[in-house]
Protein backbone atom coordinates (compact mmCIF):
# COMPACT_ATOMS: atom_id res chain seq x y z
CA UNK A 1 0.00 0.00 0.00
CA UNK A 2 2.54 2.64 1.12
CA UNK A 3 6.15 2.49 0.08
CA UNK A 4 9.11 4.24 1.63
CA UNK A 5 10.55 6.86 -0.68
CA UNK A 6 14.27 6.86 -1.45
CA UNK A 7 14.32 10.67 -1.72
CA UNK A 8 14.53 11.27 2.03
CA UNK A 9 17.38 8.88 2.73
CA UNK A 10 20.65 10.53 3.70
CA UNK A 11 23.35 10.78 1.07
CA UNK A 12 26.82 9.61 1.98
CA UNK A 13 29.17 12.60 1.73
CA UNK A 14 31.95 10.46 0.26
CA UNK A 15 32.20 10.89 -3.49
CA UNK A 16 30.47 8.20 -5.50
CA UNK A 17 28.97 6.41 -2.51
CA UNK A 18 25.40 5.25 -2.88
CA UNK A 19 22.89 5.29 -0.06
CA UNK A 20 22.42 1.95 1.62
CA UNK A 21 19.61 -0.14 0.22
CA UNK A 22 19.39 1.64 -3.12
CA UNK A 23 17.54 -0.30 -5.75
CA UNK A 24 19.46 -1.62 -8.76
CA UNK A 25 19.12 0.62 -11.78
CA UNK A 26 18.32 3.71 -9.65
CA UNK A 27 21.08 6.30 -9.78
CA UNK A 28 21.90 8.40 -6.80
CA UNK A 29 21.59 12.11 -7.52
CA UNK A 30 24.92 13.60 -8.48
CA UNK A 31 26.30 16.32 -6.28
CA UNK A 32 28.31 19.03 -7.96
CA UNK A 33 31.90 19.13 -6.86
CA UNK A 34 32.85 22.35 -5.17
CA UNK A 35 36.29 23.72 -5.92
CA UNK A 36 38.14 24.82 -2.83
CA UNK A 37 38.69 28.56 -2.66
CA UNK A 38 41.99 29.92 -1.49
CA UNK A 39 41.87 31.36 2.01
CA UNK A 40 41.41 35.12 2.08
CA UNK A 41 43.82 36.81 4.45
CA UNK A 42 42.09 38.73 7.22
CA UNK A 43 42.38 42.49 6.92
CA UNK A 44 44.33 44.21 9.69
CA UNK A 45 41.25 46.17 10.71
CA UNK A 46 37.65 45.79 9.62
CA UNK A 47 36.42 48.26 7.04
CA UNK A 48 33.19 49.94 7.87
CA UNK A 49 30.88 51.75 5.50
CA UNK A 50 29.01 53.42 8.35
CA UNK A 51 30.48 56.57 9.89
CA UNK A 52 31.39 56.96 13.54
CA UNK A 53 28.67 59.00 15.22
CA UNK A 54 28.81 61.53 18.05
CA UNK A 55 25.28 61.23 19.46
CA UNK A 56 23.09 64.28 20.21
CA UNK A 57 23.43 63.78 23.97
CA UNK A 58 27.25 63.53 23.83
CA UNK A 59 29.64 66.42 24.52
CA UNK A 60 33.28 65.91 23.53
CA UNK A 61 36.02 68.21 24.79
CA UNK A 62 39.25 67.50 22.90
CA UNK A 63 40.49 66.78 19.41
CA UNK A 64 39.02 64.05 17.20
CA UNK A 65 41.17 62.31 14.58
CA UNK A 66 40.01 59.48 12.31
CA UNK A 67 40.92 58.13 8.89
CA UNK A 68 37.28 57.16 8.40
CA UNK A 69 34.00 59.02 8.21
CA UNK A 70 32.53 60.96 11.12
CA UNK A 71 29.02 62.27 11.78
CA UNK A 72 28.51 64.75 14.59
CA UNK A 73 25.07 65.21 16.09
CA UNK A 74 26.22 66.44 19.53
CA UNK A 75 28.74 69.02 20.72
CA UNK A 76 32.49 69.00 20.04
CA UNK A 77 34.93 71.53 21.49
CA UNK A 78 38.22 70.81 19.75
CA UNK A 79 39.79 70.28 16.35
CA UNK A 80 38.42 67.56 14.05
CA UNK A 81 40.20 65.62 11.31
CA UNK A 82 38.30 63.02 9.25
CA UNK A 83 38.04 61.70 5.72
CA UNK A 84 34.38 62.71 5.44
CA UNK A 85 32.63 64.86 8.04
CA UNK A 86 28.93 65.57 8.45
CA UNK A 87 27.88 68.15 11.02
CA UNK A 88 24.24 67.38 11.86
CA UNK A 89 21.45 69.97 12.12
CA UNK A 90 21.52 70.03 15.92
CA UNK A 91 25.30 69.79 16.25
CA UNK A 92 27.70 72.43 17.59
CA UNK A 93 31.40 72.42 16.73
CA UNK A 94 33.96 74.86 18.15
CA UNK A 95 37.37 74.28 16.60
CA UNK A 96 39.18 73.77 13.31
CA UNK A 97 37.84 71.19 10.85
CA UNK A 98 40.08 69.36 8.35
CA UNK A 99 38.42 66.93 5.97
CA UNK A 100 38.33 65.88 2.34
CA UNK A 101 34.54 66.26 2.27
CA UNK A 102 32.69 68.49 4.76
CA UNK A 103 28.91 68.92 4.94
CA UNK A 104 27.61 71.41 7.50
CA UNK A 105 23.99 71.35 8.59
CA UNK A 106 24.51 72.73 12.11
CA UNK A 107 26.69 75.29 13.88
CA UNK A 108 30.45 75.62 13.36
CA UNK A 109 32.64 78.24 15.03
CA UNK A 110 36.17 77.98 13.65
CA UNK A 111 38.13 77.46 10.46
CA UNK A 112 37.02 74.83 7.95
CA UNK A 113 39.65 73.30 5.64
CA UNK A 114 38.26 70.91 3.06
CA UNK A 115 38.67 69.84 -0.52
CA UNK A 116 34.89 69.80 -0.91
CA UNK A 117 32.82 71.96 1.46
CA UNK A 118 29.02 72.14 1.45
CA UNK A 119 26.90 74.45 3.59
CA UNK A 120 23.23 73.47 3.61
CA UNK A 121 20.32 75.83 4.18
CA UNK A 122 20.47 75.01 7.93
CA UNK A 123 24.21 75.73 8.28
CA UNK A 124 25.51 78.40 10.63
CA UNK A 125 29.24 79.02 10.20
CA UNK A 126 31.35 81.67 11.90
CA UNK A 127 34.93 81.33 10.66
CA UNK A 128 37.10 81.14 7.59
CA UNK A 129 36.77 78.46 4.91
CA UNK A 130 39.72 77.22 2.84
CA UNK A 131 38.51 74.93 0.04
CA UNK A 132 39.12 73.48 -3.40
CA UNK A 133 35.36 73.32 -4.11
CA UNK A 134 32.47 74.93 -2.22
CA UNK A 135 28.68 74.91 -2.41
CA UNK A 136 26.31 77.03 -0.35
CA UNK A 137 22.57 76.58 -0.34
CA UNK A 138 20.17 79.47 -0.06
CA UNK A 139 19.53 80.18 3.61
CA UNK A 140 23.01 79.21 4.81
CA UNK A 141 24.40 81.71 7.32
CA UNK A 142 28.11 82.40 6.95
CA UNK A 143 30.38 85.01 8.51
CA UNK A 144 34.06 84.94 7.67
CA UNK A 145 36.23 84.72 4.61
CA UNK A 146 36.35 82.14 1.85
CA UNK A 147 39.63 81.24 0.19
CA UNK A 148 40.28 78.79 -2.61
CA UNK A 149 43.43 76.66 -2.40
CA UNK A 150 44.73 73.84 -4.58
CA UNK A 151 45.40 71.71 -1.48
CA UNK A 152 43.42 73.17 1.43
CA UNK A 153 44.48 70.38 3.81
CA UNK A 154 48.21 71.11 3.46
CA UNK A 155 49.83 72.94 6.36
CA UNK A 156 49.98 76.65 5.64
CA UNK A 157 47.99 76.29 2.41
CA UNK A 158 47.92 79.68 0.79
CA UNK A 159 44.80 80.89 -0.95
CA UNK A 160 44.77 80.72 -4.74
CA UNK A 161 45.71 84.01 -6.35
CA UNK A 162 42.76 86.33 -7.00
CA UNK A 163 41.86 87.31 -10.54
CA UNK A 164 42.48 90.98 -9.74
CA UNK A 165 44.62 91.79 -6.69
CA UNK A 166 43.00 94.12 -4.18
CA UNK A 167 39.42 93.28 -5.11
CA UNK A 168 36.96 91.07 -3.31
CA UNK A 169 33.77 89.35 -4.42
CA UNK A 170 30.64 89.19 -2.34
CA UNK A 171 27.79 86.79 -3.07
CA UNK A 172 24.24 87.42 -2.00
CA UNK A 173 22.53 84.09 -2.46
CA UNK A 174 19.07 85.34 -1.54
CA UNK A 175 18.85 87.83 -4.44
CA UNK A 176 20.22 85.38 -7.02
CA UNK A 177 17.62 82.77 -6.18
CA UNK A 178 14.64 85.10 -6.74
CA UNK A 179 12.81 84.87 -10.09
CA UNK A 180 14.02 87.55 -12.47
CA UNK A 181 17.18 88.23 -10.45
CA UNK A 182 20.12 89.33 -12.51
CA UNK A 183 17.90 90.58 -15.38
CA UNK A 184 18.06 94.29 -16.29
CA UNK A 185 14.93 96.27 -15.48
Amino acid sequence: MFQKSKINEPIDPRAGAKPAGSAPGVRAPERPQVAERPAVPASPRPSSSAPSVIAPDLRVIGNLVTEGDLQIEGTVEGDIQASTLIVGAGANVKGEIRSNDVTVNGMVVGKIRGRKVRLTDQARVNGDIVHASIAMEEGAHFEGSIHRAEDPLAEGAAPAPAAQPGTSRVMDLTDQAKPGAGKPS
